[in-house]
């Protein structure tokens, strides 16, 4: 399982998708979350960069887990997850600070996103009301988007945290294509 975060967190750092200590990533494993450490570099994780927790697991070796696990926890427990996924992708923010929603004009963004909603929260990003939100709208999206932060994308069980990569990636290439559209004079919306 470590090869798998080790490669979607290599990616991600590639694709320029997170900085070098941004974001987080948790697989599902029955009752058991499988989530990045607190301050890890997903592009070069190690063996003690990933903890097993139980779903529900509110004790002392929470600590160590990503700050964003209570986000990952209400994703668990209120979908059909198998993975979560957490980057930073710099153009959907950028969009997310101006729009309400972002809707791809690319063909592949329109198939794999059809929309992404923006979320608006003056909560903690990692607290629990801001992971009840965001678990809500993951039932019916496949990304959403917490405005000025970055995103959630999830993967099914089987196609884990490679299908949030996936979502992740096709929502920053789409939210370039827009700017690139505005730049033409092309945008629609603003």
């Amino acid at each position: 399982m470590l090869k798998t975060f080790q490669k979607v967190g290599q990616q991600l750092l590639a694709l320029g998708l997170i900085t070098s200590h941004g974001g987080n990533a948790s697989i599902r494993k029955g009752d058991k979350i499988f989530i990045t450490r607190h301050a890890s570099m997903l592009g070069c994780l190690g063996r003690g960069d990933v903890i097993k927790l139980d779903l529900k697991d509110t004790g002392p070796a929470t600590k160590k887990a990503s700050f964003e696990l209570p986000v990952h926890r209400e994703i668990y427990l209120h979908s059909g997850a198998g993975a979560v996924l957490h980057a930073h992708p710099p153009h959907a923010i950028a969009l997310s600070l101006v729009e309400k929603d972002i809707r791809p004009r690319d063909a592949e963004g329109a198939i794999l996103l059809k929309e992404v909603p923006i979320i608006e929260t003056t909560e903690v990003v990692g607290s629990k009301d801001v992971g009840i939100t965001v678990a809500r709208l993951l039932k019916e999206y496949r990304v959403v988007m917490i405005k000025g932060h970055g995103s959630f994308a999830v993967g099914s069980a089987s196609g884990g945290l490679e299908e949030a990569l996936c979502y992740t990636s096709a929502l920053e290439d789409s939210a370039k294509i827009i700017f690139l559209l505005r730049g033409l004079g092309a945008g629609g919306r603003k």
